[in-house]
């Protein structure tokens, strides 16, 4: 394992400005790694990593380089774990090939937020033992209310942890637990999270040495705790320890949030409808990732956002394995019956994530770029994308100030007042007219 020269004081002083900053994703690496001398403080509410206990050089060092919220060159990290990639989009990142499709079983299609693919490659690879164990997100029995990272080793556990979770999620925290399995593990992270992995594998680190494979869905933003409070809080409960169960897709596809009070009480909203807490709550490190497909997967995979899939409902997935062995995984359960694939080209895929890959591959460039005038904190990425079209530039700051404005607490409270029924049509056709008024301005050169 190697780290380079030690860094020292300068490692500590960094860790701790991207810890008191934006650049923290909260992958929960830090806390994994410093045995007990970082932790998560208010989970609830703004969810930060917290130095208790002074580190040592060689503790700071090792976090530091696995931190990605500061660094992480995709170049250097794409040379390494993808050589000799079939394809390279640069928005898409390195891929074998793409695909549609979904699960061919029932209860795990109905089970997911989409597809139900991912879910089905885990099952698939616990039941073939090709690994021992999967990490995965789950709500927590105790705190229903909030994530929590586990360890799952059957089938009934994959499917528990199935769906999108839109709260701050810390998968990394369980590296402290995962380093002593027995066994083989498949990761399913985000993408900041799983930089972090792959930073850890390139050092050569213990806490990943039995990480096999690595999965993940497509990315767009993470919402403070502060949204299902919020959502709770316009149907007039107040507390949200009295929430008992938490869904972000319950349902078909593409699902509803539903809140189950210990009360009886039960309250959800369409998916995308729900969509309106996002200006009000965002994680603004979500502003900041460039990483909209997971780049650095065996795997990854979103949902297929077209008429032709939406008006079928079920659940229908797009998928990329990036890596030989993710292809290898997919064509085998393919062959196999487990599940329904179509190919689908790279223009298509472009098409059906048209605002996905404008938000960060565009938009997240220009916002670390309005962050550096201001000499704010920046990610380097170790590459940039520039040469947007003027329109583009000012759409991005009619964005940036609206996230400014609805992001105030005065923003936050007065919208509580509103139902949310009322508030998602609204949120929904407004965000309809955006689309279509600025389609033009975001496939422009995309």
């Amino acid at each position: 394992m190697g780290y380079g020269n030690s860094m020292s004081v300068k490692s500590k002083k960094k860790l701790k400005r991207i810890m008191r900053s934006e650049l923290c994703n909260r992958c929960g690496t830090c806390v994994a790694l410093s045995e007990g001398k970082i932790e998560f403080t208010g989970r609830e509410k703004r969810y930060r990593p917290k130095m208790l206990e002074e580190l040592s050089d060689g503790e700071a060092d090792r976090i530091l380089n696995a931190c990605a919220g500061k660094t992480f060159s995709f170049p250097e990290y794409r040379e390494h774990f993808y050589p000799d990639p079939a394809h390279f989009h640069p928005y898409i990142g390195p891929y074998e090939n793409i695909y549609t499709g979904h699960s061919t079983h029932p209860g795990i299609r109905l089970k997911a937020g989409s597809g139900g693919i991912i879910s089905s490659i885990l099952i698939y690879l616990l039941e073939e033992k090709m690994i021992d164990g999967a990490i995965v997100t789950t709500m927590s029995e105790d705190k229903p209310w909030l994530t929590k990272p586990i360890i799952a080793k059957t089938r009934e556990e994959i499917l528990e942890a199935a769906q999108s979770k839109y709260i701050i999620t810390s998968v990394n925290e369980i590296l402290a637990e995962s380093q002593g399995f027995r066994g083989t593990l498949a990761y399913v992270g985000l993408p900041g999270q799983v930089q972090s992995i792959r930073k850890l594998q390139k050092a050569g680190d213990p806490t990943v040495a039995n990480i096999r494979y690595i999965f993940g869905p497509f990315y767009g933003n993470t919402l403070y705790f502060s949204s299902v409070r919020s959502f709770i809080r316009s149907y007039g409960e107040k507390d949200y320890r009295q929430i008992r169960k938490l869904w972000f897709r319950y349902g078909e596809w593409p699902g509803n949030m539903r809140v189950e009070m210990k009360n009886g009480r039960i309250f959800e909203l369409k998916k995308f409808h729900a969509n309106y807490l996002i200006p009000f709550h965002i994680l603004k490190n979500s502003l900041f990732c460039t990483d909209f497909a997971n780049e650095f997967t065996d795997l990854s995979g979103g949902d297929a956002w077209s008429p032709k899939y939406e008006e079928r409902g079920q659940g229908f997935s797009i998928v990329i394995p990036r890596s030989r062995v993710g292809l290898e995984i997919l064509e085998n359960m393919h062959r196999d019956g487990w599940l329904e694939l179509s190919p689908y080209t790279e223009e298509e895929s472009i098409k059906m994530h048209s605002h996905g890959y404008d938000f960060k591959k565009r938009g997240s460039f220009i916002r670390i770029g309005m962050r550096r005038i201001f000499f704010r904190q920046v990610p380097d990425y170790g590459y940039r994308l520039s040469g947007f079209p003027v329109s583009r530039v000012l759409m991005e700051l009619l964005i940036s100030t609206l996230f400014l404005l609805l992001g105030t607490w005065p923003s936050r409270r007065m919208v509580e007042l509103l139902k949310p029924a009322y508030l998602g049509r609204i949120f929904e056709r407004t965000r309809n007219t955006w689309k279509k008024s600025t389609r033009s301005i975001k496939r422009k050169n995309l």
